[in-house]
């Protein structure tokens, strides 16, 4: 019987669960990972212009609604004049009063060519639009906030690696410098040990200015300098995961929320199409109104004192310099360029999740040959270390061994941190990050 493929702690069995159905906080599981995110979300600066996008893009939906009602408005005035004797016919001045009360629908149109509904059909399109692209930005936010999470960590470990490296080529530098005063030991043996040393000095002062780097940029993203955080856990204890299944072609669709924006800012251009359209055509206005007269306060609710009105109006373009013509002509450019925009959004999301499907196995594979190759080249330094001792080897052989385990040591945990990421980066991919779906 065949003997099963052995699989590195932390993975799951790939392609079994949808990202929709994962919320963020079982994704990630590391108590470090969840604070950092929930203060991102909270505190990150552009998720909160994002936000106030879609409260103003709200708004302007509303008003928009609103130009489809009708607007009424109540008023109440009263008018006295003086009219002089020399106007009147006589040798006296008449002096008028009246007092109006009048309820008045301003303007209202009668929308027979869906003008007015297209921009409002519009505006709800555009604040959709931003609501799916505050989304978006919030699922990005999240997989970046673990991207780099992942990344001070692995820092970390193979901080830990340089500084363990330059302790071992610091005890051996000075057992060859002991050997060369006592004339046992070459000195070029010497000087291979003491370049060994400084070189692991070098690789640690880079690695120190690349988490301090890392960490800059994380807290940017999160928005405050960290307080009090709960403990982490280590690169190679995360159990991000790895089971992940992209689900059929349309699923991606529907899951990825720029995929979503950009088909409503699609139906956004149609509809400004379509009003840029209408008006070309003959707009038709009312303005109607009820009301009471008298020629005193007192006298305002008697009887007779009613009166009405009733305005129509047509209004066509006729000539405007090429006014509307342009604006259709723009509406038609822009629908054009949201219709390039949606299909590049589409080709853009199928790369992402087939690249990174494509990268989840290769980490994979990866992962467990560099980890024999580090087995591999620890038996071989001990090996090495002990033919030195013995006199049978040159210390060229010891370095060599040291140098090969040093690089390999430090691919494993780049290759675990490259698997971490990958699976943060298809989690956002396929639209994961939000409550999970029903």
């Amino acid at each position: 019987m065949p003997r099963r493929r052995s699989r590195p702690k932390g993975d799951a069995v790939e392609g079994t669960v949808k990202a929709t159905q994962i919320e963020w906080r079982m994704f990630f599981q590391d108590p470090r990972l969840q604070a950092l995110i929930t203060s991102a979300l909270e505190h990150n600066s552009d998720l909160k212009i994002a936000l106030a996008r879609v409260s103003e893009t709200r708004a302007l939906y509303g008003v928009t609604r609103a130009d489809r009602l009708p607007s009424g408005d109540l008023s109440l005035s009263e008018r006295k004049s003086r009219i002089p004797p020399a106007f009147t016919g006589t040798d006296n001045p008449q002096t008028t009063q009246r007092v109006d009360l009048a309820l008045t629908v301003v303007s209202f149109e009668l929308d027979f060519w869906a003008r007015v509904a297209n921009l409002s059909d519009a505006a709800k399109a555009n604040y959709l639009a931003s609501e799916s692209a505050s989304r978006a930005m919030r699922i990005a936010l999240i997989s970046e906030v673990a991207n780099l999470y992942f990344t001070l960590l692995e820092l970390d470990e193979r901080t830990a690696i340089a500084r363990s490296a330059i302790e071992t080529r610091k005890r051996s530098r000075d057992l060859i410098r002991r050997g060369m005063e006592l004339g046992a030991a070459p000195r070029s043996d010497y000087l291979l040990a003491e370049g060994a040393f400084h070189s692991a000095q070098g690789e640690l002062a880079s690695l120190v200015d690349q988490r301090a780097s890392a960490e800059h940029g994380l807290t940017l993203l999160v928005g405050k300098a960290p307080g009090e955080m709960p403990a982490g856990r280590r690169l190679r204890d995360q159990e991000v995961r790895n089971d992940l299944a992209p689900g059929i072609p349309s699923e991606v669709l529907y899951a990825r929320p720029d995929v979503i924006a950009a088909e409503y800012r699609l139906k956004e251009a149609h509809a400004n199409v379509g009003a840029a359209r209408a008006a070309f055509l003959p707009r038709i206005l009312l303005t109607a109104g009820l009301g009471l007269a008298s020629v005193s306060l007192a006298k305002l609710f008697a009887p007779g004192s009613g009166n009405w009105l009733f305005q129509p109006g047509l209004s066509r373009p006729l000539f405007d310099g090429g006014r509307t013509a342009a604006l259709a002509d723009a509406a038609e450019a822009r629908k054009d360029s949201a219709v390039a925009d949606y299909e590049k959004t589409i080709q853009q999301a199928f790369r992402e999740v087939a690249d990174l499907l494509s990268a989840r196995a290769s980490l994979a594979e990866q992962r467990q040959a560099v980890e024999a190759i580090v087995r591999a080249y620890q038996e071989r330094l001990i090996v090495a270390e002990v033919r030195f001792k013995a006199g049978s080897a040159s210390y060229l052989e010891v370095l060599d061994a040291q140098r090969e385990l040093f690089l390999q040591q430090q691919a494993a945990v780049q290759i675990r941190r490259s698997q971490l990421s990958t699976a943060a980066q298809l989690y956002k991919a396929l639209g994961g990050g939000d409550a999970p779906q029903a």
